[in-house]
C-alpha cells in the first residue's frame, strides 16, 4: 500500500491508518457471528477515539465521514459527533431498495448515500449515483488485490484464437463443494473450448483429490488455471468468448464495460438480483441450471456455453450495453460526483468545512 501511495503521488495526501476490530490474533476471523459481535462492540468507540484524536492535534479536522451502508455504526458515530456523513452502497442501486426495506435503515436528514449506476436506473431519490467505478477509468493499474495476480495469463491469452475462450472467475467468497467442483472441471472440458480458470485459495470445501483423474493430461495446454488473474485486462483481451462469473457487481460492471457476454453462476445476496438483470431484462447471458441435489452438471454447463457460442445476439446485446454504461451512466455519474464533492465543501454543523475526510 506504501509503495501504491508514492508511485501514484497520493502520500500528500491520503494518510492510511487501522483501528482495532476487537478480535484476538489467535481468533477464527471465518466465524462471522463472532467477527460482527467484535467489530459493533469495539470498532464504534476506536473510530470515535480517533476522530477526535485528530481533531485536536492535527490543523485539518475530520469533517466528513463516508462508510459503507454495512457498517452504518461508523455513520452513527459521525452524527455523535456532528459530522457530515455519506453512506456509499457498492453493490447495484437496485439491491439497495429491499435492504432499506428489511432492515429500515435509518437515514439522517443531513446523511448523502453515493451509488453505483445500475442501468436502466440513472438516479434514486434518496441519493447520487456514481459510477462506473472502474479501475479502467484511471491511469493507474488496480491495486490492493487479495491475492497476488498471475500474469502469466495474459501471454496465453495472445496465443488462442479470437473470442475462444471461456473466463471462470468466482469473486473471492464463492465455495463449491468437491462434486460441484469436478463436474465444473469436466463440464469445460466437454465444451472443446479452451478456458481460463481462476481457482483461488479457500474456493473449494475439501482439498483432497481437487481434479477428476488425469484431467491436466487432457486438457494440456487448451486450459489456464491460476489462483488469481488481472480481470480487467483479461476481459478486455479480443480472444475472451464470454465470462462465466458468479456475478457479483463488480465483476458484472467490469464484464459489461468490455461487452462480454455472461453465463450466470450466483452463489448469494444481490448476485441473485444481477443475474436477474443479465439473463432476463438485459439478455446478455444464460444462466445455470441445478438438479435435484442442487449440482450444476457438467452437461448443463457444456449446454450453456454451446448457446453462448452459437449465438451472436448475446454479443451483439452486450456491446450495446457496453455502450450505454461507459457513455450515458459515465456522465451522469460525473455530474454528480461534482455535486457531491461541492457538497462536501459546503458549511457542515460545526461552520465552514475546510479540512478532511
Amino acid at each position: 500500500m506504501n509503495t501504491w501511495l508514492e508511485k501514484d503521488s497520493f502520500a500528500p495526501l491520503l494518510n492510511m491508518v487501522s483501528i482495532p476490530n476487537g478480535m484476538e490474533p489467535s481468533e477464527d476471523r471465518n466465524d462471522i457471528v463472532r467477527a460482527l459481535e467484535a467489530i459493533h462492540r469495539v470498532m464504534p468507540g476506536k473510530l470515535e477515539e480517533l476522530i477526535e484524536t485528530i481533531n485536536k492535534t492535527d490543523d485539518d479536522k475530520i469533517s466528513c465521514v463516508i462508510a459503507d451502508l454495512g457498517k452504518a455504526w461508523a455513520i452513527q458515530v459521525a452524527e455523535k459527533l456532528r459530522i457530515q456523513r455519506v453512506a456509499f452502497w457498492s453493490a447495484t442501486a437496485a439491491s439497495l431498495s429491499p435492504v432499506l426495506s428489511i432492515q429500515r435503515v435509518p437515514l439522517h436528514k443531513n446523511t448523502f448515500q453515493l451509488l453505483p449506476t445500475m442501468p436502466p436506473m440513472s438516479s434514486a431519490e434518496f441519493g447520487w449515483t456514481l459510477g462506473p467505478l472502474l479501475a479502467s477509468n484511471r491511469l493507474a493499474k488496480q491495486v490492493g488485490h487479495l491475492w497476488k495476480e498471475d500474469t502469466t495469463c495474459l501471454e496465453w491469452l495472445d496465443q488462442q484464437p479470437t473470442r475462444s475462450v471461456i473466463y471462470v472467475a468466482f469473486g473471492s467468497f464463492t465455495i463449491l463443494n468437491q462434486i460441484q467442483f469436478q463436474e465444473l472441471a469436466l463440464g469445460l472440458e466437454l465444451t472443446k473450448q479452451p478456458f481460463l480458470w481462476v481457482v483461488r485459495p479457500g474456493i473449494i470445501t475439501e482439498r483432497s483429490d481437487t481434479y477428476p483423474e488425469g484431467y491436466m493430461d487432457r486438457i494440456g495446454t487448451r486450459g489456464k488455471i491460476v489462483t488469481w488473474a488481472p480481470q480487467q485486462a483479461v476481459l478486455a483481451h479480443p480472444s475472451i468468448m464470454c465470462f462465466l462469473s458468479h456475478c457479483g457487481w463488480n465483476s458484472t460492471l467490469e464484464g459489461m464495460s468490455h461487452g462480454v457476454p455472461f453465463l450466470s453462476w450466483p452463489y448469494f445476496v444481490d448476485q441473485l438480483l444481477n443475474t436477474t438483470y443479465i439473463c432476463d431484462i438485459w439478455k446478455i447471458g444464460l444462466r445455470f441450471e441445478k438438479d435435484e441435489d442442487g449440482t450444476i452438471k457438467k452437461d448443463e454447463i457444456k449446454g450453456k456455453v454451446d448457446q453462448v457460442v452459437n449465438n451472436n445476439e448475446f454479443r451483439t446485446k452486450a456491446l450495446d450495453l457496453k455502450e450505454k454504461v461507459m457513455n450515458n451512466a459515465g456522465e451522469d455519474g460525473y455530474k454528480n460526483f461534482k455535486r457531491f464533492v461541492e457538497w462536501m465543501k459546503k458549511e457542515d454543523d460545526n461552520g465552514k468545512n475546510d479540512s478532511k475526510t
